[in-house]
C-alpha cells in the first residue's frame, strides 16, 4: 500500500488534492489507520489513473464520480478514450509537419512574405500555450482548425461592421449576431466555463492577439454589452421588470468587476481546494457581495435567478465559473456562515 505522499509523488498531485478527493468522496483510500494516515490500495490507484485521465479527457471534477459510478465505464474502456486523444495530438502533430515542411519550401524558394505569416501564427499559438495545456489547446478549435478561424474571422468582420455603424447592442441585428457569438464559443469550448474565461483573459491581458483575431478591445466590450442584453431577454422570462431593471443598472454600474472576480476565484480556488484559506473566504465573501448587488436580498427574487440559470443553457456562457468552483464557493460560503 501507498501513504498519500507517496502516491501524490507518484501522480503528480499535492497531498491537499487527494485530501480533497477524499472529502467529496472522488478517491477514498481503502486503509485509514488508527492514527488517522490514509493507505492506498492498488485497486485506488487504479481508480485515480481514471480520474486523472478523464480530467485530460476535459471532464468536469464534478461529473467525474457521476461517470465513474453510473456510466458503466470500464478502465479499458477508459485507456481507449486515452488512446483517442493521443491520437488526436499525433494528428496534430502530423499538421504542424506539413505547415513546417511547407513553410521550409517557401524559405528555400526565397519567399519571405509567407515567413511573416508563419511567424505570427507562431506567435498566437505561443500566446494560446501561456492560458492553455496541450490537451485544452486539442479541443480549442479556433486554434487548429482552419475552417472553423474562417468563420470566426466572418463573424468578427460582421461585427466590425455594425459597430463602425454605431448600432446598438440592444438592437435585434446586434442580438443576432451576440447568439452566433455565443453558440459559437459554446461549440468551440465545449461548453467548459473555465476555457471562456480563460478565452476572455487572454483578450484583455494580451494586446498583440487583438491583431490576429481582429477583436479589438472596444470590440469585446461591445460583444459583453449584446451577450448581457441577451441575456436580460432571457431573464426576463423569470424575474419581475423590477428585478430585471436591477440587474441592467448593475451590469452597467459594476459588471466590469465579475471579470477580475473570477481570476481572483479560479486561482483561490486552485491554490486552497479544501477552501480553509482566508484569501478563500474572502473571494467568497466578495462574490456573495457582488451577487447581492445584482440580484437583491429577496429569497423569491433569488429562488427565480437560480431556477432561471438551471434552465436555460443560455445563461451559463461566459459564466466564468465550472461546476466544480460552483461547489467550492458554496463550500466556503457554508464554512463561513457556520463561523
Amino acid at each position: 500500500m501507498l501513504k498519500i505522499g507517496q502516491l501524490a509523488k507518484h501522480a503528480g498531485l499535492t497531498v491537499r488534492t487527494l485530501h480533497h478527493y477524499d472529502d467529496i468522496g472522488l478517491l477514498r483510500p481503502s486503509v485509514r489507520t488508527d492514527a488517522g494516515y490514509r493507505l492506498y490500495h492498488r485497486d485506488d490507484v487504479a481508480r485515480l489513473q481514471q480520474i486523472q485521465a478523464l480530467r485530460q479527457l476535459g471532464m468536469p471534477l464534478a461529473d467525474i464520480g457521476h461517470f465513474l459510478a453510473h456510466s458503466g465505464a470500464s478502465p479499458l474502456a477508459i485507456v481507449e478514450r486515452q488512446l483517442a486523444a493521443l491520437q488526436n495530438q499525433i494528428d496534430e502533430a502530423a499538421r504542424m509537419h506539413a505547415h513546417l515542411t511547407a513553410l521550409h519550401a517557401r524559405l528555400a524558394r526565397g519567399e519571405q512574405p509567407e515567413l511573416a505569416d508563419w511567424l505570427t501564427t507562431l506567435e498566437q499559438m505561443k500566446m494560446y500555450e501561456k492560458y492553455f495545456s496541450k490537451e485544452e489547446l486539442a479541443n480549442l478549435r479556433m486554434v487548429h482548425d482552419e475552417d472553423c478561424r474562417a468563420e470566426w474571422a466572418a463573424l468578427v468582420a460582421e461585427v466590425g461592421k455594425i459597430m463602425a455603424e454605431k448600432t446598438l447592442p440592444g438592437s435585434l441585428e446586434a442580438k443576432q449576431l451576440g447568439l452566433r457569438w455565443m453558440t459559437m464559443l459554446e461549440r468551440d469550448t465545449g461548453g467548459d466555463a473555465a476555457l471562456m474565461a480563460r478565452l476572455d483573459s487572454m483578450h484583455i491581458n494580451e494586446p498583440a492577439i487583438h491583431e490576429s483575431t481582429g477583436i479589438s478591445a472596444a470590440m469585446r466590450d461591445y460583444i459583453a454589452e449584446i451577450m448581457g442584453e441577451i441575456k436580460l431577454d432571457t431573464w426576463a422570462k423569470y424575474l419581475l421588470p423590477a428585478e430585471v431593471e436591477r440587474m441592467r443598472r448593475h451590469q452597467r454600474s459594476r459588471g466590469k468587476e465579475w471579470h477580475p472576480l473570477f481570476e481572483a476565484i479560479r486561482a483561490q480556488f486552485e491554490a486552497d481546494p479544501e477552501g480553509i484559506m482566508p484569501e478563500s473566504r474572502a473571494v467568497a465573501l466578495q462574490k456573495y457581495a457582488l451577487f447581492h448587488d445584482m440580484v437583491g436580498e429577496n429569497p423569491e427574487t433569488i429562488g427565480r435567478f437560480k431556477t432561471a440559470l438551471e434552465k436555460e443553457p443560455l445563461l451559463r456562457v461566459g459564466r466564468g465559473m465550472n461546476d466544480e468552483m460552483i461547489a467550492w464557493l458554496y463550500k466556503v460560503e457554508s464554512s463561513q456562515k457556520a463561523a
